[in-house]
C-alpha cells in the first residue's frame, strides 16, 4: 500500500492538469479505481493542488484518507445526459468528472449512485439515439502534440559552400489544428527546449498536456510497464510551465494523430514551396518559414468552416493557460566547491556564497543570464551571470562573514604578516591586492597565490621579483610576478653556464710558442 500511496500526491497532480484516468494509469503503471477514488475524495472536500503541493506524501494520504466511509443502499436515479453533452464540450470537463459530480448529489440526497461503468453505459446509449453524429476527438486547448518534421531543409555556407542540415521542429494544438513551425541547426536538447518555449510564445499561452515522440533529448526511458523516466532538462521545463509531458506509447504514431498529420501537410506546404531556394542560415531559412506559416494557418479548412488561424483566435486562445512572466531559460547544470573566500568558480569569474556553506560541495545551476547555487536541492544565493575579461567577482555583502573573519581563520592581516616575513616588497604588493578590491576577501586567493611561490621557488627570487614588478606595474598580479621569476633563473642558468666554459678553458703557455714571451 505505502508503494502506491507514494504515487497519490501526483496521481492528483495530473488529476488537476486535466489528464484522464487512463492517460495516468498509463503513465505511472496505477490502477483507474485508485485514481477515481483519489478524484472522488479530493473533489468532496474541495482540495486544490496549491494546498496539496505543500504537503507531504504522508500528508497528502491523512488529508484525503481519514478513516472510511459506506455509503447506504437506496434507489439510484439517472444522470442528465443532455446537460453532461454541453459540459463534455467545456476545456477540461470529463467523463470522470461529470461521474463524481452526479455521485456527490446523489449522496447528498442519501441515494446510490450508479457506478462509473453503469453511468457511462447509459450516456453511450443516449448518444446513440439522439447525437449520433458527436465527436469528442479533441477537446479545447486540453494539449499539445510535438515533434521533428522527417525531411531536412540544407543550408549552404555563402563562403564555403558548404552543406549542412536544418531540422523543422512542429507544434500543434489538436483542436484548432493551429500550427508553429522553426528550423533548428540540430535535433539537440538545447534546441528542442528553446522551440518548446518560443512555440508557447507563439501561441500566447500554454496547454495542461504536451505529448511528444520518444526521442532521447526528452524521454530517458519508456518502458512498456512501469515509470516513464523524462530528460532532467526536459523535466525542468515541464515543471516551471506546469505541464504534464506525456510521451507517447513506442511505436504508436497514432497517439498523437494532430502532429503527424500536420508534419505531412506542413512538409507539402512549406518544405515543398521552399525546395528550389537556396538558404544561408538558419535565421534566413525561419523568415521564409514564418511567412509560409502563416499562410498554412490562415488557409480555409476544406471540410469546416474558417481557418487554423480564426478557430484557435475565436475559440481556443481564450483557454490556453497564461505564460510566466519570464520564459523558461535552458539551463546546464555543474558541482563547486565553496572556496575558504566564501567564492565559488564557475568559468574563471567567482561569485559568493553564505559563508555557512565555506568547504562545502554544491550544484549550480547555468542559464546565459544567471547563475543560481543549490546545497541539497535547496537554492541559496543567486547572481546574474557575469561575462567579458576573466577574474571578475559578483560578491553579495550579505554573504560575508562577521568583519571578513571567519572563513577558515584566513583574514587580510595573515597574508600581510606572511608577506612580511618575506620582504618590503613582496608585503607591498600583497598589501596593494587586499586594498584594491572593495572587500578584501576577493584578493585572497591572488595573495596566496603568489605567497606560496616562495615554496616553488625561494623567498629571495619572489621578493626580487616583486621589486622589479613594482617598478613597471602599479598592482602586479600573480602572472606577472610569476613570469619575472622564470625569467629571472632563466638568466642565471645561461651566466652559470656562461662561467662554467670559462673555468674549464684551455690556455697554452709561453713555452708552446717557442720562448719565455708571446711572442
Amino acid at each position: 500500500m505505502k508503494e502506491y500511496e507514494e504515487k497519490y500526491k501526483q496521481i492528483f497532480r495530473y488529476l488537476s492538469l486535466g489528464m484522464s484516468q487512463n492517460e495516468i494509469s498509463k503513465l505511472l503503471s496505477t490502477s483507474r479505481n485508485t485514481i477515481r477514488k483519489i478524484k472522488a475524495v479530493t473533489d468532496s472536500i474541495r482540495l486544490s493542488w496549491e494546498d496539496a503541493s505543500k504537503m507531504t506524501n504522508e500528508e497528502f494520504v491523512h488529508t484525503i484518507f481519514p478513516k472510511n466511509k459506506n455509503d447506504n443502499e437506496e434507489l439510484q436515479p439517472r444522470p442528465d445526459c443532455e446537460m453532461m453533452y454541453k459540459e463534455l464540450q467545456k476545456p477540461g470537463v470529463t467523463r470522470t468528472l461529470l461521474w463524481e459530480e452526479y455521485a456527490r448529489e446523489v449522496k447528498a440526497a442519501g441515494k446510490i449512485p450508479l457506478q462509473y461503468s453503469q453511468f457511462c453505459n447509459y450516456f453511450n446509449h443516449y448518444l446513440e439515439i439522439n447525437k449520433a453524429t458527436m465527436h469528442f476527438e479533441h477537446k479545447i486547448a486540453e494539449r499539445i502534440e510535438v515533434d521533428w518534421c522527417g525531411t531536412t531543409i540544407p543550408i549552404v555556407n555563402e563562403l564555403t559552400g558548404e552543406v549542412t542540415k536544418g531540422y523543422l521542429f512542429v507544434g500543434t494544438l489538436p483542436y484548432s489544428q493551429y500550427s508553429y513551425a522553426e528550423l533548428m541547426s540540430d535535433m539537440k536538447q538545447e534546441n528542442w527546449i528553446t522551440a518548446h518555449v518560443n512555440m508557447f510564445n507563439f501561441f500566447g499561452g500554454t496547454t495542461p498536456i504536451i505529448y511528444p515522440d520518444n526521442l532521447k533529448t526528452g524521454v530517458i526511458k519508456h518502458p512498456k510497464h512501469g515509470d516513464v523516466i523524462l530528460n532532467p532538462a526536459y523535466q525542468e521545463m515541464g515543471d516551471y510551465y506546469n505541464i504534464a509531458i506525456v510521451p507517447t506509447p513506442i511505436k504508436s504514431p497514432k497517439s498523437k494523430p494532430s502532429v503527424e498529420g500536420t508534419v505531412g501537410k506542413i512538409t507539402t506546404h512549406i518544405i515543398a514551396r521552399l525546395r528550389k531556394e537556396e538558404f544561408h542560415s538558419i535565421s534566413e531559412a525561419n523568415e521564409k518559414i514564418k511567412k509560409c506559416l502563416d499562410d498554412f494557418n490562415n488557409r480555409p479548412f476544406q471540410k469546416r468552416q474558417g481557418s487554423r488561424a480564426e478557430v484557435f483566435i475565436n475559440e481556443e486562445k481564450p483557454f490556453l493557460r497564461p505564460l510566466p512572466k519570464e520564459p523558461y531559460e535552458y539551463a546546464t547544470w555543474k558541482k563547486a566547491t565553496v572556496q575558504y573566500h566564501y567564492h565559488i568558480s564557475i568559468d574563471k569569474m567567482y561569485y559568493s556564497v553564505p559563508y555557512e556553506y565555506i568547504k562545502q560541495k554544491v550544484d549550480i545551476r547555468l542559464t546565459r543570464n544567471l547563475v543560481e547555487v543549490y546545497y541539497k536541492h535547496h537554492r541559496i544565493c543567486s547572481h546574474k551571470r557575469l561575462y567579458g575579461h576573466p577574474g571578475q567577482y559578483s560578491t553579495n555583502t550579505d554573504h560575508m562573514p562577521p568583519n571578513h573573519q571567519k572563513a577558515g581563520e584566513w583574514d587580510g592581516d595573515r597574508f600581510r604578516r606572511w608577506a612580511q616575513s618575506i620582504g618590503v616588497n613582496t608585503y607591498k604588493v600583497v598589501d596593494g591586492l587586499l586594498n584594491y578590491y572593495r572587500a578584501e576577501q576577493q584578493a585572497y586567493n591572488g595573495c596566496r597565490s603568489i605567497l606560496k611561490l616562495a615554496d616553488s621557488y625561494s623567498p629571495r627570487q619572489l621578493e626580487e621579483a616583486c621589486e622589479k614588478a613594482l617598478k613597471h606595474l602599479s598592482l602586479p598580479s600573480y602572472k606577472n610576478i610569476k613570469l619575472i621569476i622564470q625569467y629571472n633563473q632563466d638568466t642565471r642558468q645561461v651566466n652559470q653556464e656562461d662561467e662554467s666554459n670559462d673555468d674549464f678553458a684551455f690556455v697554452r703557455g709561453s713555452s708552446y710558442y717557442g720562448g719565455n714571451t708571446n711572442e
